[in-house]
């Protein structure tokens, strides 16, 4: 081999070790994913969003529940994130929740007393389904 070509590939080594080296840790985060992910996820990331809505729902409705959903939210973590990521999915559906009808409601009206009531329902069904699932 010439010594130009040996230069060539000398030059080149660090920059495929550097790409194999993050086809490596991306093979490794989509394997972990993989892993973590769950038949019922969607129900569960449903749930976590519905109880971000109703905690500040019923905040902003005077409801005497105080940190009630939040820490509702807490005990579910608690079971269903078994990985950081699992936890930060469920957090960022809560946060959705609570952010989406911080914005849409500023006072409490008859229709954020109606969202509440539908929410209850919604989020009674999806755990008698999420305890049904084997």
């Amino acid at each position: 081999m010439t010594e130009r070509w040996q230069f060539r590939i000398e030059r080149r080594l660090p920059r495929l070790a550097l790409v194999c080296l993050f086809a490596l840790a991306s093979t490794s985060a989509v394997a972990q994913t993989a892993q973590d992910q769950r038949p019922y996820d969607d129900k569960l990331l449903r749930l976590s969003e519905i109880l971000g809505a109703v905690h500040f729902l019923r905040e902003l409705c005077g409801g005497s529940d105080g940190m009630l959903w939040r820490d509702r939210m807490v005990e579910l973590m608690d079971a269903e994130a078994s990985s950081a990521l699992r936890r930060v999915r469920l957090t960022r559906a809560f946060n959705s929740g609570y952010r989406s009808y911080s914005r849409t409601y500023t006072s409490c009206t008859a229709t954020a007393q109606g969202a509440i009531a539908k929410f209850m329902a919604e989020g009674a069904d999806i755990a008698d389904a999420l305890v049904k699932t084997p």
